[in-house]
């Protein structure tokens, strides 16, 4: 696999860019250059619009028969799984990502992802009757919302590509991607795949941008809709410009989940599943259970596990089957998540971690931290870190452990741990968020996925996610 790319996919071919300004990626474990594309221009997105906006309405890709497109998304499919290595190790060459995780996630929960939508794709019905109560009855067509100007963020470049692109092309729709500056080399891969599935030019279209670019795709007069995944602070503005605009929009933004360990629950089995609950992807991910929240009576015992847990997990090498965590996806990512521990020196308790790993001399790694004695009012307790810290909060019963988790300007994620799944089930009920698990946590690509409050508007995976990609019309029948 190149990592030297000198042009974008547009419109079914690869499309020289209309200045020299070139991103160029590094390497988050080493600090070394491991490729360079092309920055695009404001020039750029607009053939990228014209070129999605040219094959939803001449194409026929909007009116072609739901089997049709099913197809077309399982060739898209069989493309993307010979290429499933690649897309994994692209991921973590650029944004630290472990290698397993990538594997897992990158390289097949993501094309899973695809292979769910193009089965979707044919039960999406184009239009039904309904009873009507004043005429003869009423017809309720569905169609395709038009141009998806989808803009990704770095942490999960594939998965949250496809996460849009795979229901709005099962929807008839065409699209913009905007992935995030600092992980483009795996959109090419993606782009390489859906070349070579025939997937129809202009259907899909790839420009990699900053943020001011970025903000012209989503204020584009040829998009019909936005997708993004980011932060609360990019999502308000991209909101704000949507709602001027009166441009529908789907925000998956920030949170600050809470991870409830109830009284009786087995610490063992909470160790063995919190890495992936609370500290996946290096800390990097959206739904994040940082905010552990301990019942007084085990408070201690809580405490010394999760030290115990943090100093125990390997640090190192992100292509190393065999780490745990890796780097921070930046320099300036990782001063953030370093201000964020100082503050905390000064707020809570450092039980574990608080510095960089010996013997990382290059990298921009930092070490799984634990804070313990945290206010719930701390700051490390209600802004959303987006690194390995975890801050241990105690509560008094369960009512207080919901209170506590309620507490919060976000609402994405969520887990409750403990040995009765009836109790776990009522917890969890009362805690406000979109998603929440159960002795686990982790996103399932049948069933919604989206936050409250601070978390975002609307809903990915599911069938629901498709729904967001369709316009309806009512035509009332009287005679």
């Amino acid at each position: 696999m190149s990592n030297s790319y000198d042009a974008f996919y547009i419109g079914g071919k690869w499309a020289k860019p209309a200045s020299s300004s070139r991103f160029h990626l590094i390497n988050a474990a080493t600090e070394e250059e491991i490729g360079s594309v092309p920055e695009a221009s404001n020039a750029d997105i607009d053939r990228a619009v014209a070129a999605a906006r040219h094959a939803f309405d001449h194409s026929g890709w909007a009116a072609l028969p739901a089997a049709d497109r099913a197809a077309a998304l399982k060739r898209f499919v069989a493309a993307l799984s010979k290429r499933s290595p690649d897309l994994a190790r692209a991921v973590s060459s650029q944004n630290g990502m472990p290698i397993g995780l990538s594997q897992m996630l990158e390289g097949q929960f993501s094309i899973g992802l695809v292979d769910y939508y193009a089965g979707l794709a044919t039960s999406v019905q184009a239009e039904e009757k309904r009873p009507s109560q004043m005429g003869t009855e009423t017809i309720v067509t569905r169609r395709p919302i038009g141009v998806v100007a989808a803009i990704v963020p770095w942490n999960f470049p594939v998965t949250l590509a496809l996460s849009k692109i795979a229901p709005a092309l099962a929807a008839g729709c065409t699209v913009v991607v905007k992935p995030s500056p600092g992980t483009i080399l795996d959109s090419y891969v993606m782009a390489e795949a859906a070349q070579e599935a025939q997937i129809p030019a202009g259907v899909i279209n790839w420009v990699a941008a900053d943020r001011d670019v970025g903000a012209y795709l989503v204020a584009h007069p040829g998009v019909d809709k936005v997708a993004f995944t980011g932060s609360t602070a990019a999502g308000k503005l991209i909101a704000r410009t949507c709602g001027e605009l009166l441009r529908p929009v789907t925000l998956e933004l920030g949170g600050k989940s809470a991870a409830i360990i109830l009284d009786d629950a087995d610490l063992n089995a909470v160790m063995q599943g919190l890495p992936m609950a609370s500290l996946l992807n290096n800390g990097q991910a959206c739904y994040n259970g940082t905010r552990v929240l301990a019942p007084e009576s085990r408070y201690a015992e809580v405490v010394e596990a999760l030290a115990g847990l943090a100093s125990s997990l390997v640090v190192g090498d992100p292509l190393d089957p065999a780490t745990h965590v890796g780097p921070m996806a930046s320099s300036a990512h990782r001063d953030r998540v370093e201000s964020y521990i100082a503050k905390g020196k000064t707020e809570a308790r450092l039980v574990a971690g608080g510095g960089r790993p010996k013997g990382q001399a290059r990298g921009w790694f930092v070490q799984p931290t634990v804070f313990a004695d945290v206010d719930n009012s701390a700051v490390i307790a209600q802004e959303e870190i987006f690194g390995p810290v975890l801050s241990v909060i105690k509560y008094k019963d369960d009512a207080d452990a919901v209170r506590i988790a309620n507490d919060s300007a976000f609402g994405l994620g969520g887990s409750v741990w403990t040995s009765s799944r009836e109790r776990g089930l009522s917890v969890a009920k009362g805690v406000f968020t979109g998603t929440i698990g159960i002795n686990g946590y982790l996103p399932s690509i049948g069933s919604p996925f989206g936050g409250v409050r601070g978390s975002g508007l609307g809903r990915e995976l599911g069938p629901e996610a498709i729904d967001g990609y369709l316009q309806y019309k009512s035509t009332y029948v009287f005679g």
